[in-house]
């Protein structure tokens, strides 16, 4: 098949060049920036720079690769970490989410392409309230934090606009990324102990591998249809994680505040993150794409999948 695969160069998209090459895809990758063509070279992939908000540069991209799908990983994330202004950190990719979905999606009807794969987010996007892990059918947050309302905008927006348009549309809900590449602040803050357990640290986290996430991408390129959550088969408490991860990494032990501390250090947002959120299954996902995370739990992950040479082509 041949794969238009839009922001190439992030953390996950990286790891999944190799491991679309690898089981025969041709990939057609884009970036923003000229000097990262020669990496996307080496992955084995043909890189095109183009600008994911200039719509007409999009169209002529697509056009120009005829390809079979297209992969929709574009995103600007990198150094987002306030969650008092969530939203604001996340304003770009809002608008990859929004404006970016659909000029690919113009583009993919225009080229005539069958297959759309999106990236989404499951986690924080969870609806608070009931049982402690979340399935696809389960709703969105109707009422989040008031600094993560637009972004719950926009990943509402790329999900609605993917499954309702008239292609066969996949809309992948990652977990929160680790491995290399993908966790290197989180493990910073976790070592200079800036990463606390507020409360009863009772908030759900689900992870995902970033190399799992990016089989997992490409068995749903191949094989998927509608929503599925990208996750590992061990939803947990914050508290848990940050405890096993600091113990793995050799960090001193995380601090215990009170909520009232977390909130006037992160807003709502952070305790609801750290407190509130719901973890996901990946029960559907393993079902219908005949996926398996290599890395089913993160305390395995995080202990033995962080080196910089791990295998991204595996499957």
């Amino acid at each position: 098949m041949r794969v238009f695969l839009a922001g190439a160069t992030g953390a996950i998209g990286r790891r999944l060049v190799p491991q679309l090459v690898a089981v025969g895809h041709t990939v057609v990758a884009t970036t923003r920036t000229e000097s990262k063509s020669d990496l996307l070279r080496s992955l084995g992939a043909e890189p095109v720079v183009v600008d994911g908000l200039d719509a007409g540069a999009v169209g002529e991209a697509v056009a120009h690769a005829e390809p079979d799908a297209i992969v929709h990983q574009m995103s600007a994330l990198t150094g987002a970490g306030n969650l008092r202004r969530f939203d604001r950190e996340f304003a770009v990719t809002n608008r990859l989410r929004a404006d970016g979905t659909d000029y690919l999606l113009a583009a993919a009807r225009a080229a005539g392409v069958r297959r759309f794969v999106a990236q989404s987010f499951t986690g924080w996007p969870n609806e608070r309230t009931g049982g402690p892990v979340k399935t696809e059918a389960d709703p969105l947050d109707p009422n989040p934090p008031t600094a993560q309302r637009e972004t719950m905008a926009g990943i509402r927006h790329l999900e609605r606009a993917v499954l309702d348009a008239p292609l066969e549309g996949i809309v992948l809900r990652y977990g929160m990324f680790y491995g290399p590449g993908a966790s290197d602040e989180m493990l910073e803050l976790v070592r200079k102990r800036k990463l606390p357990i507020a409360g009863n640290g009772g908030g759900i986290w689900s992870l995902v591998h970033i190399d799992d996430a990016a089989a997992a991408t490409v068995a749903a390129l191949e094989r998927g249809r509608g929503i599925y959550n990208i996750v590992d088969d061990e939803p947990a408490p914050v508290g848990d994680v940050l405890t096993a991860v600091a113990e793995i990494i050799g960090a001193q032990p995380p601090r215990h505040v009170p909520v009232w501390l977390a909130r006037l250090a992160a807003g709502e947002v952070g305790v609801s993150m750290l407190t509130q959120i719901r973890g996901s299954s990946n029960a559907k996902a393993k079902r219908e794409l005949d996926w398996m995370p290599y890395w089913p739990s993160w305390r395995d992950g995080f202990r033995y999948g962080l080196a910089p040479t791990a295998d991204a082509s595996r499957g």
